[in-house]
């Protein structure tokens, strides 16, 4: 039977709270899944997730996701990634806000354009190229 300490630490090593890459990928998997892919739609397979329920809301929804979203970018940036990665994710998020405060036509679209799945894939990729130990294999973290 494990002691508290050991129960603590368990629960300590599962937490995403680190800087180093693995913690930060599993933190922006964690955002990304919160932001695109939370709900399923009643009825279908579809999954949303807040970017497009908040984004529901005019002017405040699109701001409040598009710093969720410029959040992703600081953290990769805090990664050391290139500036023309970080251009692209920035792109993204700005696609993503001003297309998203159209009414009607930006609620449609942020059910379609998921900016913040984009950009985490271009973070999977580097974080597979430049820290190959964060890589997860059906489940498993590598190099743990």
């Amino acid at each position: 039977m494990p002691t508290p300490q050991e129960q603590f630490e368990q629960f300590a090593n599962r937490l995403p709270i680190g800087r180093d890459p693995a913690s930060v990928r599993r933190r922006l998997e964690a955002m990304e899944m919160v932001l695109e892919r939370a709900l399923v739609v009643p009825g279908t397979r579809y999954r949303i997730g807040l970017d497009a329920i908040v984004g529901l809301v005019p002017v405040v929804g699109d701001l409040i996701t598009a710093s969720m979203g410029a959040w992703l970018v600081w953290e990769a940036r805090n990664l050391g990634m290139s500036k023309f990665q970080l251009f692209r994710m920035g792109g993204n998020v700005a696609l993503d806000t001003a297309v998203g405060a159209i009414p009607f036509v930006g609620d449609a679209f942020d059910f379609l354009f998921r900016s913040n799945s984009k950009n985490l894939r271009i973070l999977k990729r580097y974080l597979d190229k430049h820290h190959p130990e964060t890589m997860i294999v059906e489940g498993e973290v590598i190099g743990r």
